[in-house]
């Protein structure tokens, strides 16, 4: 492996650990592209999982045309879920856990069956989908104030932090999740509101997306993996004392509040 691919997956990790962000990669690396981001990523996953930690799903991340914009990007990136990274529904975390936090809502879907690229469709991924959940993915940025790119995001794990999972489970049989509507909350004021249709038209074309995207990689979405398809509006920030609520109409709510 690339020495400083190695080397800026160590920065990453210790830039989450002493939360102390560090200046975009792009600009201290000029050469790199985004197959190398995604190697880093990989490494920092391969570190975390050798110290322990375990894959519970992945995340589509930049699928809103709203986030693309607020990130000045053209095209999604992914991240991987692990197991330190889940929130019970009403949950509480700690704003020392981040370093520039900010929440956005998404539907989750849970499979029932492994999706391989490189030919997943939309409808092979409602076909395998167990059932959705309504979720919360905390995003943070380890690059100093969000001054990034998609290189810079990708290599970051998709700038994912922690994911807040609703107990709800719903059959998407006679669901039609483009048409199902958000209303993103703080402090039960309404803050975002969105669709289904804001991840690229429809979530599970996120996730075919992703699944062809991994078969790059030689990954495999799993049955059983929590699948975040992107979020439905533009990301909020959030600060000491918020309270964050998402509801999806007949897919549910969830919240959780910052200390």
């Amino acid at each position: 492996m690339n020495a400083s691919i190695e080397n800026i997956a160590h920065t990453l990790l210790e830039a989450e650990k002493s939360k102390e962000a560090v200046s975009p990669l792009t600009s201290q690396f000029t050469n790199l592209n985004v197959t190398d981001a995604y190697q880093i990523q990989l490494e920092v996953i391969k570190r975390k999982l050798k110290g322990g930690r375990t894959v519970i799903g992945k995340k589509v991340g930049l699928t809103s045309v709203a986030m693309q914009r607020m990130l000045g990007v053209d095209e999604p990136d992914y991240g991987h879920l692990l197991d330190d990274m889940k929130v019970e529904n009403g949950g509480t975390v700690k704003m020392s856990n981040f370093l520039s936090p900010k929440i956005e809502a998404e539907i989750g879907f849970v499979l029932s069956e492994d999706l391989e690229g490189p030919n997943v469709t939309f409808l092979d991924v409602l076909m395998a989908t167990d059932y959705v959940v309504p979720t919360l993915e905390i995003i943070d940025s380890r690059i100093a104030d969000w001054k990034i790119g998609l290189v810079d995001t990708v290599a970051d794990n998709g700038s994912s932090a922690m994911v807040v999972v609703g107990e709800q489970m719903t059959d998407i049989n006679g669901i039609d999740l483009r048409s199902v509507g958000m209303t993103l909350s703080k402090n039960g004021e309404m803050i975002a509101t969105g669709s289904g249709a804001a991840a690229l038209g429809h979530p599970a074309h996120a996730i075919a997306w992703l699944a062809n995207k991994l078969h790059e990689f030689g990954i495999t979405l799993k049955a059983g993996e929590l699948i975040l398809p992107g979020a439905l509006s533009a990301a909020i920030t959030v600060a000491e004392g918020d309270t964050v609520t998402a509801q999806f109409g007949p897919v549910g709510s969830v919240s959780v509040t910052f200390e």
